[in-house]
């Protein structure tokens, strides 16, 4: 590992490292916000959600993109003032110094591959079983290959798949939300689930609160553009635009989907892994295949975009000197960085094989929590640094929820999700120490 030359003033290297190409305009980033939010979550989670909150689903889908908007406030200033790949990593660094920076980098690196794997597995699992039935194992690794081909081939060409994927998943949830309503208006549904709270096992209070990080996985997705932030095109302008505009359109619609799905039974919703299609059999007119082979490409989609994410952070940790320098080697023609993807890509097959969705997931949050922490005490230690060129800035109490609001959700992750993620972290620390300590050699 090196140490890493100082940023300039915009967030740039001075050591002439190979930049990465300025292509995305402010309707592909928000288009990649969207897709990466509109992902698996929402198809896979609804369920399990109604099995914690009661037949309200809407109102923990509420709290999550209220929570996930103070965090994107964060994001905004930090991503507008240091517009560069590295993200959270980068952040952490310029305000509590390269040690806090790698595990922040890591947790954020780590959350991506975990999420990735888990996609990868949940490709692999009912949804596509309505066509064919594979291994899981081969599944994974066509599918992950074949993400990694899209990624390294570019930014762009990857965000415009991902637009047409969008469309695609936003028509599936619109669909669920038109055949829901029209359920409930024939009087098939009972409106009365909707201001129902709480389960026989959870009070209203912890029942709305424990769903709540659930359906914050739903949101999840929009941290993942701040590491493409260096490859768009006057991010100033554009990335405060692009963010909130597609948190609010996904907030929209995920409330829409909690409301309708007071159509079905709570319980039959909390006992199936595919929960929206249970409203598409319940309402009937529309093949299952078809709202299937929407919901692959909503989980491809979400896949994809992390995917991009965490090649990003990779490349800008390692050019900030926290991971090897190897990582930051990107293909002549394309600027696509090849070797990040590649590391990446297969941590996150080994992955898929190792743990099933639900566990994944529960420990994608719990890492993403730590992050977000992280990002959102950053903005306040580094109000003392005032660059030349103009930023997004957040009201200062908005970055104080946010922290707040993490430690909230912290303490509603169970044990044993703790004790699976805890020797995540250690592992971080273990690496981030041993680099701390490489680079107080090389400079002695």
């Amino acid at each position: 590992m090196t140490t890493p030359s100082p940023p300039t003033t915009d967030g740039s290297p001075q050591d002439g490292t190979t930049t990465l190409k300025k292509a995305l305009t402010t309707p592909l980033l928000y288009f990649f916000i969207l897709g990466d939010v509109l992902g698996a979550g929402v198809y896979v989670l609804v369920g399990q959600i109604a099995a914690e909150s009661g037949g309200a689903v809407w109102l923990p889908l509420l709290l999550a993109l209220l929570l996930s908007l103070l965090t994107a406030a964060s994001y905004a200033e930090l991503a507008t003032k240091y517009p560069r790949a590295g993200g959270a990593s980068h952040y952490a660094t310029l305000a509590y110094g390269p040690f806090t920076g790698f595990l922040a980098g890591y947790c954020m690196l780590a959350a991506g591959i975990v999420s990735v794997a888990a996609l990868a597995r949940g490709f692999a699992g009912d949804y596509l079983t309505a066509f064919v039935s594979l291994p899981v194992v081969l599944v994974a690794a066509v599918f992950l290959c074949c993400l990694a081909l899209l990624n390294a081939r570019g930014i762009s060409e990857s965000t415009r798949a991902n637009v047409a994927a969008t469309v695609v998943e936003v028509g599936g949830l619109l669909l669920v939300v038109w055949l829901g309503a029209w359920l409930l208006l024939r009087g098939d549904g009972d409106p009365g689930r909707l201001l129902r709270l709480g389960t026989a096992d959870t009070g209203a209070a912890s029942g709305v609160l424990s769903a709540t990080v659930l359906s914050y996985y739903s949101f999840v997705g929009f941290e993942t553009s701040v590491n493409v932030a260096e490859e768009t095109r006057d991010p100033r302008r554009s990335y405060p635009r692009a963010l909130f505009g597609a948190l609010v359109t996904a907030g929209a619609v995920y409330v829409l989907v909690g409301v309708v799905s007071a159509a079905v039974p709570t319980g039959t919703l909390a006992g199936s892994s595919g929960p929206l299609l249970e409203v598409v059999k319940e309402a009937g007119g529309v093949p299952p295949k078809l709202f299937s082979a929407i919901a692959l490409v909503a989980v491809a989609n979400g896949a994809l975009l992390t995917g991009i994410m965490s090649s990003r952070l990779a490349y800008g940790m390692a050019r900030d000197g926290l991971l090897p320098r190897f990582l930051t080697r990107v293909l002549p023609r394309r600027r696509t960085p090849w070797a990040s993807i590649a590391a990446t890509t297969a941590l996150s097959f080994l992955l898929a094989l190792t743990g099933d969705v639900a566990t994944l997931a529960s420990t994608l949050v719990l890492l993403l929590l730590v992050v977000f922490f992280l990002v959102n005490t950053a903005v306040l230690v580094q109000r003392r640094d005032r660059p030349a060129h103009p930023h997004f800035r957040a009201y200062t109490g908005v970055p104080v929820l946010g922290a707040v609001s993490c430690v909230v959700l912290a303490t509603r992750v169970e044990a044993e999700v703790w004790a699976r993620g805890l020797i995540v972290i250690a592992v971080g620390v273990a690496l981030g120490t041993a680099a701390a300590l490489h680079r107080r050699r090389a400079s002695s």
